[in-house]
C-alpha cells in the first residue's frame, strides 16, 4: 500500500459538511486533503437535463434496503465532488427551539446537548458566508430573531401563488421560503434565472452549492482536493487512542494510505457508519467510537405529504426553483396534529419538469397510454403542488449493519433497515387530509393526494450526538467522545430529525464544529 506525506487535516467527503471543514481549516493555515469518492464535477459540467442529472445521484456499492419502509436514497444523496448539495433544493429553514428539547419538554426522544440559541449565530454565519435568500423578520412569528438574511426573498410564480387562498382559508400562514440561493447577484455569483433546474445542478452558481461556495474558499487556501479515492477504514495507532489517517484506493483500483493529524468524517450519513463500523481493530471490536454500540443506530428519515392540483389557467409551472417559494411552521408544534406526536414543515410552489421524481407525469402513477397523454396535455400548463415534511422521532432500531456481501474496494456492504411508527403514520396521514382542505379551498379544478408508498426524505442519525459515549457517538461538535482526533460531521450527528430541511443546519453544525476544531487545535493534536 502506498502511503502519502502526511497532512493535518484529512476530510472524507466533498459535501456540504466537508466543504466547511476544509474551508475553515485551510484558513487558519493547515495542510488539508479532501477524499471523495466521486469525479471532480465543475460548474460547465452541470447540463439541465433530468437524463444528465443522474450522473450526479450516488454510485459504488449499493447498500441493502430492509424494513417495512426501507431508505429511499438515490435522489436525496450525491455523487463527487459537491455531493448531495450539488444539486439540492436549497430549502433553508432552521431547526427551531422545540426541536433541541424534546426530551425535557415531552418526555420522548431525545434532547439535544446544545440548544437553538448554541447553532442560531451559525446559521446567521452561513447566511453571510453562501448567500441566503428570504425573509428573516417575517420568520420571527416563529422563531427568535436573527441578523437579516444578506438578500431578499426570491421572486413567486403563479405555481405558488395559487395556494395562498387555501392557507388562508385553513389558517396556516406562508412567508417567502429561505432558500440557499440568489435573488441577487452576491459575491461574484449571478443571481437565479428561475428556470427550475436545481435538482440537477445549477451551471450559473446562483445556487449555493459547495464547488462554487466554502469548497471554492477551500481551494483558494490551498487544500487539495482528491477525487475518485474510496475511503474504506480510518486507520489508528496501535494503543487504539488516536487516529492515523484513513486508507482509501484511487482511480486505479489502488490502495493507498494518506496519514494526517485529525480525520473528520463527512461523507453520506449512512456511509459514515458504515465507515467506523469496517474500521474495527483489537482496541476497538465494534467499530471506531462505538464503545455504546450506537454507531448505525437511530437512523431517521422525514416523509412527505404531497398535494396536487390543476388549475384552468397558465400557473407558470415551469418556472421558479425545483424548493419552494412559501414556507410555513404553523403546524410545526410537536402536539400540533392530535392524530400523532411530531412537528410538521409546509412548502408551496415548486417548478415542475415533465418526468422525473417529482415531475408532472408522476403525479398520476395510475394512469397509461392514452389517459397519461390526455393527463399530460391538461397538467403541463395547469399542475401545481405543495408538501409537508413530517418528523420521524429516533428509533433505535432503525440501523445500518455491516453485511458479508463486499464491493469492489473488499469493504462490506451494508443494510439499512428502517421503519416508520405509529406516530409518523398518524401525522402523514393527517397531512394528507389538511392538504386537501387547503386544495379545496384554492378553487382549484381537480385536487388528489400524491399518496403512495410511504417516503423516506433527508437520511440523518447513525452518529448522534450528545452529552457522554453511554448515550451518544458524538459531542454537539462532532468531536467523539471516544478518540479526540476523530470528527464527524453531517446529518447523521443529528439527535432528533425535526421536520425542516436539514442541510441549513448541516452547514451551520459544521462550521460550529471546524471553528471548534481550529480553537482547539493544540489540545486535539496532542
Amino acid at each position: 500500500m502506498a502511503t502519502n506525506e502526511k497532512v493535518d487535516v484529512v476530510v472524507v467527503g466533498a459535501g456540504a459538511s466537508g466543504s466547511v471543514y476544509a474551508a475553515v481549516l485551510a484558513k487558519q493555515g493547515k495542510k488539508v486533503v479532501v477524499l471523495e469518492q466521486g469525479p471532480d464535477w465543475q460548474l460547465s459540467d452541470l447540463i439541465s437535463s433530468d437524463i444528465w442529472g443522474r450522473r450526479v445521484k450516488p454510485a459504488g456499492g449499493p447498500f441493502i434496503l430492509e424494513g417495512k419502509h426501507p431508505v429511499s436514497y438515490g435522489y436525496q444523496a450525491g455523487w463527487g465532488v459537491g455531493g448531495a448539495a450539488l444539486h439540492y433544493f436549497a430549502n433553508f429553514p432552521r431547526l427551531l427551539p422545540n426541536d433541541f428539547r424534546i426530551k425535557s419538554e415531552h418526555n420522548r426522544a431525545h434532547d439535544w446537548p446544545i440548544l437553538y440559541e448554541d447553532v442560531a449565530p451559525y446559521y446567521d454565519k452561513v447566511a453571510r458566508d453562501i448567500g441566503v435568500s428570504g425573509d428573516a423578520k417575517a420568520e420571527e412569528i416563529w422563531r427568535p430573531a436573527g441578523e437579516p438574511y444578506p438578500m431578499p426573498a426570491m421572486k413567486t410564480f403563479r405555481n405558488g401563488q395559487v395556494w395562498l387562498k387555501g392557507f388562508e382559508a385553513v389558517g396556516i400562514r406562508m412567508v417567502p421560503a429561505a432558500v440557499g440561493m440568489n435573488s441577487t447577484e452576491y459575491k461574484g455569483r449571478p443571481a437565479c434565472i428561475y428556470d427550475g433546474w436545481c435538482h440537477v445542478g445549477c451551471p450559473i452558481g446562483a445556487l449555493a452549492n459547495p464547488i462554487v461556495t466554502y469548497l471554492a474558499d477551500a481551494r483558494k487556501s490551498g487544500a487539495e482536493v482528491r477525487p475518485w479515492s474510496a475511503v474504506t477504514r480510518i486507520l489508528t495507532n496501535p494503543e487504539g487512542t488516536r487516529v492515523t489517517g484513513v486508507e482509501y484506493y484511487d482511480q486505479k483500483r489502488e490502495p493507498q494510505a494518506q496519514p494526517a493529524s485529525v480525520v473528520v468524517l463527512a461523507a453520506w450519513a449512512a456511509q459514515n457508519p458504515r465507515i467506523l463500523l469496517n474500521s474495527a481493530t483489537d482496541k476497538h471490536p465494534k467499530g471506531l467510537a462505538n464503545s455504546s454500540g450506537l454507531v448505525g443506530k437511530y437512523m431517521m428519515t422525514h416523509f412527505i405529504s404531497g398535494t396536487l392540483a390543476i388549475f384552468d389557467e397558465d400557473v407558470e409551472n415551469h418556472m421558479g426553483t425545483t424548493g419552494a417559494q412559501y414556507m410555513s411552521y404553523d403546524r410545526y408544534g410537536k402536539t400540533s396534529h392530535k392524530e400523532g406526536f411530531g412537528s410538521s414543515f409546509i412548502v408551496a410552489g415548486f417548478a415542475l419538469k415533465t418526468n422525473d421524481l417529482g415531475g408532472i407525469a408522476n403525479a398520476r402513477l395510475d394512469l397509461f397510454g392514452a389517459d397519461l397523454h390526455e393527463f399530460m396535455k391538461r397538467a403541463k400548463r395547469g399542475l401545481t403542488r405543495i408538501g409537508t415534511f413530517g418528523e420521524e422521532l429516533p428509533n433505535i432500531e432503525n440501523r445500518i449493519e455491516l453485511v458479508s456481501d463486499k464491493d469492489e474496494f473488499g469493504m462490506p456492504l451494508a443494510k439499512i433497515i428502517h421503519n416508520y411508527d405509529k406516530d409518523a403514520e398518524s401525522v402523514w396521514n393527517a397531512n394528507f387530509e389538511e392538504g386537501l382542505r387547503i386544495a379545496k379551498a384554492t378553487g382549484a379544478k381537480d385536487v388528489w393526494s400524491a399518496r403512495g408508498n410511504m417516503p423516506t426524505i433527508h437520511l440523518m442519525g447513525g452518529t448522534i450526538m450528545g452529552t457522554e459515549a453511554g448515550n451518544s457517538v458524538v459531542n454537539s461538535y462532532g468531536q467523539t467522545h471516544e478518540i479526540p482526533n476523530l470528527y464527524v460531521a453531517g446529518p447523521g450527528i443529528f439527535a432528533t430529525s425535526g421536520a425542516s430541511n436539514p442541510t441549513y443546519t448541516i452547514f451551520a453544525l459544521s462550521l460550529r464544529g471546524a471553528e471548534q476544531l481550529a480553537a482547539s487545535w493544540g489540545t486535539v493534536t496532542d
